[in-house]
């Protein structure tokens, strides 16, 4: 016999919605429709970066994407391809 499910709303992050996500009162800096994006072979990736759509590691050796603002490159941002591609959806 399997041991009982706990009730619903019973976890450790009860009350929580969304606890996993970033919420942001203001646009990303980076995502401007005059950005310039560029896709970072995983061969080139070497460094590890944190995304901005979810706020998880980017490990060296993965593809993904640089989004860089025109009037301020020291505010550019690395996603994954899938982050970048679903940003809209973010919030």
């Amino acid at each position: 016999m399997s041991p009982p499910r706990p009730k619903a709303g019973g976890g450790p992050k009860a009350g929580r919605r969304g606890a996993g996500r970033i919420h942001r009162d203001r646009p990303d800096p980076s995502d401007t429709p005059d950005s310039e994006v560029r896709f970072i072979q995983p061969f080139q990736a070497t460094k590890t970066y944190l995304c901005p759509g979810c706020n998880r590691d980017i490990t060296p050796g993965t593809g993904h994407m640089v989004v860089v603002p025109p009037d301020a490159p020291d505010l550019r941002r690395h996603w994954h391809r899938g982050c970048w591609n679903n940003r809209a959806t973010r919030y």
